[in-house]
């Protein structure tokens, strides 16, 4: 491969007396002059938030960061009482389960919404897709919850705070559009749930589909590494292990 043709990176150099994160030096730029999310947003999208924009981060990173003994969380408890050794492990498998079906939703969310914005009339596409997936007998991802009704109020709560700031815009009107053409393609209330949330708005803010369950991802460790601290002091696995062994009975299938 010839020197012009070779792969780079615009993500990080250094030499022998400076490290730099894109174009900022990490120990004049960064270190005690910065945040956390503000360093990493601007790692991922390789251009710098307005606050405004920082403020919906902040507040996504602490709405998916934890709900209680999910999947996710038993997952990593389990994986951890088996390699407690291995923090990493136990917070590895918890993060496996970040998915099309649990809190990873807001990609697929997000490319419904894309649809519908880069559709000439947009409510009439947010009405066909809703037809469509109405006829189909589908689960939309973005919507629906099995405790949170009528409405969820983490949506409720981040939608508000995106109208507030001023960062809502194609995006959460075509979340809003498609929510009402749900609704009456279904003939009944449809909650936007977080992860539809957080899709409109993360596409206001310019983060590639792509990349959405990044987002969760962050999010989510903090919120394992809490669940496997407090697996050391007060243990849980084996608890959930005996329960579903004795919950789940052996019965010999029936000859076909």
């Amino acid at each position: 491969m010839s020197q012009r043709n070779a792969p780079t990176t615009a993500l990080c150099h250094h030499s022998t007396d400076a490290i730099w994160y894109r174009d900022k030096n990490l120990v004049d730029d960064l270190i005690g002059k910065d945040t956390f999310t503000r360093t990493a947003v601007r790692h991922i999208l390789g251009r710098e938030p307005d606050d405004n924009q920082l403020a919906l981060v902040e507040a996504i990173l602490i709405v998916l960061m934890e709900h209680g003994m999910t999947p996710s969380a038993v997952s990593a408890r389990l994986i951890y009482m088996s390699s407690p050794e291995s923090l990493q492990a136990g917070v590895a498998a918890g993060l496996l389960g970040v998915g099309s079906a649990f809190i990873g939703t807001m990609e697929d969310c997000a490319r419904l919404l894309t649809q519908i914005v880069a559709a000439e009339d947009s409510d009439v596409a947010a009405q066909a897709l809703a037809q469509q997936i109405a006829a189909e007998r589908k689960a939309c991802p973005g919507f629906g919850h099995h405790l949170h009704k009528p409405d969820d109020p983490r949506a409720v709560a981040l939608l508000a705070l995106a109208e507030s700031r001023g960062v809502a815009g194609r995006h959460v009107a075509a979340l809003r559009a498609f929510s009402a053409a749900l609704d009456a393609a279904r003939g009944r209330h449809l909650t936007i749930n977080a992860t539809g949330a957080v899709a409109a708005i993360l596409g206001d803010i310019g983060v590639p589909v792509g990349a959405m369950r990044g987002f969760a991802l962050l999010s989510r460790t903090a919120g394992l590494v809490a669940h496997l601290l407090e697996e050391q002091l007060r243990p849980s696995g084996r608890f959930i292990w005996d329960l579903v062994d004795h919950a789940i009975p052996y019965q010999q299938e029936d000859a076909a």
